[in-house]
Formats: C-alpha cells, sequence, structure tokens
C-alpha cells in the first residue's frame, strides 16, 4: 500500500485517503462483492482497498488511460499477495470501455475518474450494477467548493449535477460519506 502511495506521489497523483480506502474495503466485503468495476486505477491505492474487502474468489476490472500507472497497480496487487487472475486491466478511456462490460455484471462501481465524466459514468454504473449493487464516487466535496457560493469551474458544476441527480433518482438510495474529498455512495434499489 505505501510502495503504491509513493509511485502515486511521484507521478503527480492524488490517492484515495486512508478514511476513503477503508471505506471502500467496507462497502465491498459489505455487498460481498465478486465483480467489481473501478474507473481510475491509479496506482492501485484504491484497488487494493477494493480487493481485500471482496471475496477471495472475486475479480476487479480496473479502467484506466495510462497504462504505466496500470503497471504500478499490477506489481501493488502482486506485491500484496493477490493472484494475477483477481484483476483484470482495461487501458482505455472510460466511457468507450465502459460499454462493453456485462449488464448487471457488477456488485459495485467506483469511480475516481475525469470528474466531468461523472454523470455519464453514472448512468453506465445503474446498467452495470445488480439491484443491490453499489455505485461510489470519490472526490465530490472538490476541496470544498462544491458548497462554496462563488464562480465554480465547470468540473465543480458537473459534481453539483451529480449530487443532485443521485438525490433525485427513484433507483438509488444515496450516502454521501465525509471521508477523504467525500465520497458518495448510492445503493442501486433491488425493485
Amino acid at each position: 500500500m505505501l510502495w503504491a502511495r509513493d509511485r502515486a506521489e511521484e507521478a503527480g497523483l492524488r490517492p484515495v485517503s486512508s478514511g476513503t480506502g477503508s471505506a471502500l474495503r467496507l462497502l465491498a466485503a459489505t455487498v460481498d462483492a465478486k465483480a467489481v468495476a473501478e474507473i481510475g486505477t491509479g496506482t492501485g491505492v484504491s484497488g487494493l482497498h477494493l480487493l481485500y474487502g471482496m471475496r477471495p474468489d472475486g475479480v476487479l476490472t480496473t479502467v484506466d488511460l495510462d497504462p504505466e500507472c496500470q503497471q504500478f497497480a499490477r506489481q501493488a496487487f502482486r506485491a500484496a499477495g493477490f493472484a494475477g487472475n483477481r484483476a483484470r486491466f482495461i487501458p482505455g478511456r472510460a466511457l468507450e470501455v465502459l460499454p462493453r462490460l456485462a449488464d448487471g455484471g457488477y456488485d459495485l462501481v467506483f469511480c475516481d475518474g475525469d470528474r466531468l465524466e461523472y454523470l455519464d459514468y453514472l448512468a453506465e454504473s445503474l446498467r452495470l450494477l445488480r439491484p443491490g449493487g453499489l455505485v461510489c464516487f470519490e472526490g465530490v466535496f472538490a476541496d470544498g467548493r462544491t458548497v462554496d457560493s462563488a464562480a465554480q469551474p465547470a468540473e465543480v458544476l458537473r459534481l453539483r449535477e451529480l449530487l443532485r441527480a443521485v438525490r433525485e433518482s427513484t433507483v438509488l438510495v444515496p450516502s454521501l460519506l465525509p471521508v477523504g474529498d467525500g465520497l458518495l455512495c448510492a445503493a442501486r434499489r433491488s425493485g
């Protein structure tokens, strides 16, 4: 875990906080996750937390634009003792990869990619999740800017739209966890 965090720092990436990672581990365990989709592999910090919470036979499918970062994640997973078949690495843009993943085939979808695309990730996640599954979005506080009344950049405006869409959804039961930079979680209703 520390090695993956160091690689993230060197690459100028911001890995999930320890609190967010602990929450992800708990959430993966709570839904007894066998299949998890992750948008934004980074250097593997969030993936490690998810794998620790998943079932022993679970598979993490992780998508990222940067194959070099995915190599770091692969090394981190191996060093942590996870077999190679526990993670499937798919390089590419999330919105090009996600449509190829199975409908209703995932217990949890974790989104930590391009915040301008979070609303699109939500739509894809609803298709990917089994009933009772969870979708989680990292960084929804945007360093406090989502509640700041000053003029905000497009990324913050999109985060506000995401928060509104999840809150108003009739198929999701949401909760905003105050860990890291804000972890928005929502369970997909069974009916």
